[in-house]
């Protein structure tokens, strides 16, 4: 997830009544979520990260020095995700036209530093460039839109990326397909062109299908399911399923529903991912909603380690400033681990005690049910 790029930068700080159970995040005695992670028998602990100077980044260079010690030399991360730069409105914005500019910003800061690059998104319906909208199409004319972007993106970067977020929210919560420029032109059948053409053009890359609301067994989990069978069946390439794990402190899923969520995708014969981790909850933040921020993020994480299947940990940026989250949520915000003066939320904590293995299968307190359903901005 993201914040739309012609969205100006509000002024207002998040910082103003938080102080409330602020700072006792300490993490003590840790030597970085990173560690920790490969401890518990993950592949890597990471945090995705925008361009400097753009969107929620514009206008908080004074802390760049901070924060860059934090992403790439703390020991915190050892893989990243670009939020913005490789999607289809920055790549592609006219046809024909590719502009590599801003993905390889954060490309090449992961090479650097010698992280994984989960690399996001080939085809989304949202930060789509407004001539593939605009367009009316015919099914041949649409294939070849798809086959050349996934083509030259996916190429461009052939090599440097673990894994691809192939397809992106294709789904409504109730399990049916998204009625998308894509699908309402091609059917399904655009989200096998995609796989089919990305493991071509890299075949290396380990292709994703990625969605938000996937963490509990629902309707739209097994939607998700479906399209992983699907591509199985047509023996098309499909290596993981992401679950961008958007989630809400206040109502949040039971460790054993994740559990079960992950398994289920596990089960399929492919790896899962939490791939764009953030857990909102009601500004200004007090000990009570931090607390139960705490608990889901420690749910959603052991989760993540109790299921051989699930690989690694992607926060969706890890410091409070630099968050999609209150420019579309405007009563709600401090979705992320480190607060905007740098000190740690107590679910940092949570974390902690989920890789150290301080969780128990059965022992989640979330509001199970109840758990609601995240509300994604649309472009």
């Amino acid at each position: 997830m993201h914040l739309p790029s012609s969205l100006v930068l509000l002024a207002a700080s998040l910082s103003m009544g938080m102080d409330a159970g602020k700072g006792k995040g300490n993490g003590k005695n840790c030597k970085g979520l990173d560690v920790l992670a490969k401890k518990a028998g993950l592949k890597y602990f990471g945090s995705a990260t925008d361009s400097p100077g753009q969107r929620e980044r514009a206008g908080y260079e004074e802390v760049y020095p901070q924060y860059d010690q934090i992403m790439w030399e703390s020991g915190e991360f050892s893989q990243t995700t670009p939020t913005n730069g490789q999607k289809w409105l920055f790549v592609e914005p006219t046809r024909g036209v590719f502009n590599y500019t801003e993905g390889d910003i954060v490309t090449s800061l992961a090479k650097k530093h010698g992280m994984y690059l989960r690399c996001h998104a080939l085809v989304w319906h949202s930060q789509l460039a407004p001539w593939v909208e605009e367009t009316t199409w015919t099914a041949d004319e649409l294939r070849q839109v798809i086959v050349d972007h996934v083509t030259k993106v996916a190429g461009y970067w052939k090599g440097q990326c673990y894994a691809w977020d192939v397809v992106n929210e294709a789904l409504n919560e109730d399990g049916t397909y998204r009625e998308s420029v894509f699908y309402n032109v091609l059917g399904e059948e655009y989200i096998k062109l995609a796989f089919e053409t990305a493991a071509k053009v890299d075949p290396k890359a380990k292709l994703y299908y990625n969605d938000y609301n996937l963490e509990w067994p629902s309707a739209k989990t097994e939607g998700a399911q479906r399209i992983v069978k699907m591509l199985q069946d047509e023996g098309i390439k499909v290596d993981g399923v992401g679950l961008q794990a958007h989630l809400v402190a206040e109502s949040h899923p039971t460790l054993d529903q994740h559990i079960d969520a992950i398994k289920g995708f596990a089960d399929l014969g492919v790896e899962v991912a939490l791939t764009e981790l953030d857990i909102r909850l009601t500004v200004p933040a007090n000990a009570s909603n931090l607390a139960m921020q705490k608990e889901a993020y420690k749910n959603v994480v052991g989760a993540c380690v109790q299921v051989d299947g699930c690989i690694g940990v992607t926060l969706w940026d890890f410091y409070d400033p630099f968050s999609w989250v209150p420019y579309v949520f405007n009563t709600e915000g401090a979705a992320l681990l480190w607060f905007e003066d740098f000190s740690k939320h107590p679910a940092y904590d949570g974390v902690v005690e989920a890789l150290t293995n301080k969780t128990s299968k059965g022992k989640g307190k979330g509001k199970g049910k109840g758990a609601k359903r995240a509300t994604l901005w649309n472009a």
